[in-house]
């Protein structure tokens, strides 16, 4: 595959490989957490929380791997946005294929995750390599106003 160099010359393609082993490891994750509390909880809790659990654990290893970004409490509390999709997708699908398709609670949860993959990845880069908002300056940082400068108008 072609690599897809941006304006900032970032490689998407690197980015993409990054973001499906990110992912691999979150699923597995998940997985664990999920079938762990299974044992315990409902299905649809079960997910609730692995999914949830996971999604901390994905955040900072995207920040550092994926993206190469530091993780901020800005971008932290962003990233479950880049997640609703995938949680509605994913459980929405859980759903599906448990009550309506009738399948295994055990295998269900893989297969929806495998359509919000794509969604998950445009949405999350686009928060994860948002540019921060810069401080505002302080009065001595301020650039000096000179006699040719107008007076600000209040």
């Amino acid at each position: 595959m072609r690599p897809t160099i941006t304006a900032k010359g970032q490689v998407i393609s690197g980015q993409m490989v990054r973001f499906a082993m990110v992912g691999a490891v979150n699923t597995g994750t998940y997985y664990v957490c999920y079938l762990l509390l299974l044992t315990r909880l409902s299905y649809v809790v079960a997910h609730v929380v692995a999914f949830l659990l996971s999604m901390t654990g994905s955040f900072f290893l995207h920040s550092r791997f994926t993206y190469r970004t530091r993780p901020t409490l800005r971008k932290f509390l962003l990233f479950p946005l880049s997640n609703a999709a995938n949680f509605l997708i994913t459980t929405g699908g859980v759903y599906l294929l448990v009550h309506v398709m009738r399948l295994s609670s055990h295998y269900a949860p893989l297969i929806a995750a495998v359509v919000a993959i794509p969604i998950t990845f445009v949405l999350s880069r686009a928060i994860m390599l948002r540019p921060e908002r810069p401080a505002p300056l302080e009065e001595d940082e301020r650039p000096a106003t000179t006699m040719e400068d107008p007076a600000p108008v209040s």
